[in-house]
């Protein structure tokens, strides 16, 4: 495989009322040009966060760590994102090379466009297409997304299409670019499991076609497990293991990524109670310093995980994990 993405000592803050919070801190990761890479954790982990500051698409308040590194490798060169400052130099990234499927399908289509006429300007603005390969392109894209009478559905408002359609239309704009990278923040959310699995196979097969890496952002550890080749475990702004989804899945170290798993339900076992993680993820104004999952662990380590923030270990050449309990087991 050919390396696309290198992310170095991700750190964001962001400026509010209350001062200024750590969204994400020191995270690092790599991504191979037809990879898939699962992100996961609690809601409040920074996952969302994480995958915008590769396009830098968060806010104004926000402030990138001075060691942070973003480097997207393309055929042409590679491209040093946090050097990028204005709109036009964020082109080659935005829309392009690297393209978002965003939560909330509703926020990110313009209520008074047709769905139509957005996927049209984006592919002209980002191909050598003309408007009439545009629209053609659209209409495919919008039928291969399961979408019923595509060509109809082409010339409608965003708010004339049901929740599920719009994540569709919003999932096929954003593969229409054939982009390098494609970032999916939670895009199977509001899909019944037919359309999921559709949604999935097509991704998996723009994957294969085109060398797409993708980020892969859900609270789903079952598709995951279909899905992605590697899974990152994020907890509070932190990344705490990460390896190869199915070594992840089967010989968890870390005692979040344990927990994650004990909360789902099991099919041998339909009368197992379901187990939660125990606590709340904090605010990122109460960060705990140390370990940020030691006052939610059953095995921190009584005055190390409440003072020494964790480095990771490896357990093998491809799984690591940031956890001092964990450490101490694999000596």
């Amino acid at each position: 495989m050919t390396r696309l993405l290198d992310v170095e000592n991700l750190t964001l803050q962001f400026d509010t009322d209350e001062g200024r919070i750590t969204a994400v801190e020191n995270v690092s990761f790599d991504l191979e040009a037809g990879e898939v890479m699962g992100l996961v954790g609690e809601s409040g982990s920074g996952k969302s966060v994480t995958a915008k500051a590769l396009m830098k698409l968060n806010p104004g308040n926000a402030h990138y760590g001075e060691n942070t590194k973003i480097d997207l490798h393309l055929e042409d060169g590679s491209v040093d994102i946090m050097s990028l400052k204005t709109n036009k130099e964020m082109e080659i990234v935005r829309g392009c090379a690297i393209s978002m499927i965003f939560q909330e399908p509703m926020a990110s289509f313009a209520p008074a466009i047709t769905i139509g006429d957005q996927m049209v300007e984006q592919l002209l603005i980002h191909t050598d297409l003309n408007k009439k390969q545009a629209r053609d392109l659209s209409i495919e894209m919008l039928d291969r997304v399961g979408i019923s009478d595509a060509a109809h559905r082409f010339k409608q408002f965003a708010f004339e299409l049901s929740g599920g359609m719009r994540q569709r239309a919003m999932i096929s704009m954003a593969l229409s670019t054939s982009p390098k990278q494609l970032i999916a923040d939670e895009p199977t959310t509001a899909l019944d499991v037919t359309i999921q699995a559709q949604v999935i196979d097509l991704m998996k097969d723009l994957v294969a076609e085109f060398g797409m890496g993708i980020i892969f952002i859900t609270h789903d550890l079952g598709v995951v497990a279909q899905t992605c080749d590697k899974v990152a475990v994020m907890y509070l702004g932190r990344l705490i293991e990460q390896g190869p989804v199915r070594e992840v899945i089967r010989n968890p170290k870390h005692p979040y990524t344990k927990g994650l798993l004990d909360a789902l339900p099991r099919l041998d076992d339909l009368d197992a109670p379901l187990i939660p993680v125990p606590g709340d993820i904090p605010s990122p104004l109460e960060r705990p310093a140390g370990c940020v999952f030691n006052n939610r662990c059953a095995v921190a380590i009584e005055g190390r995980c409440t003072v020494e923030v964790p480095k990771f270990t490896q357990v093998d050449a491809t799984h690591s994990v940031a956890c001092h309990f964990a450490a101490e087991a694999l000596k």
